[in-house]
């Protein structure tokens, strides 16, 4: 059984890493098979592909603010509801978009499998202004 606390502490550090600009430091938080899923889309399977996918986002958003909005645990699975704010890289547009992540956590607390989720659309219509 993980603790709900450490897992608390863990979502903590990891929005940290996120708010770090770090790709390396937001993929250290995913075991070294781990994988995310993001709105059904193709899966980034292995640490170094889910640092590729947080260079994406920062390359999109390079101001990338995250927070953590609502956190729920429930034996090695947790919730992680996020926010985030920044500035379209294209457009030069702010960006305040919602979301979550379903995680299975492995005993060291690392992501084995996170399914995320945001409205794609809605992302699309405030970096188009």
């Amino acid at each position: 059984m993980i603790d709900p606390k450490a897992v608390a502490e863990m979502a903590a550090q990891y929005t940290a890493a996120w708010n770090s600009k770090s790709a390396e430091a937001v993929a250290s938080f995913y075991a070294e098979d781990g994988e995310i899923i993001i709105n059904r889309g193709d899966p980034w399977t292995g640490r170094s592909r889910v640092q590729d996918m947080a260079a994406g986002f920062y390359a999109d958003v390079p101001d990338l603010t995250l927070t953590c909005d609502d956190l729920r645990v429930s034996g090695n699975h947790a919730i992680f509801v996020w926010s985030f704010t920044g500035h379209d890289a294209g457009t030069g547009n702010p960006l305040h978009v919602r979301g979550w992540e379903e995680w299975e956590l492995n005993e060291d607390l690392k992501v084995a499998a996170s399914r995320g989720w945001f409205d794609a659309e809605e992302y699309a219509r405030q970096a188009a202004g």
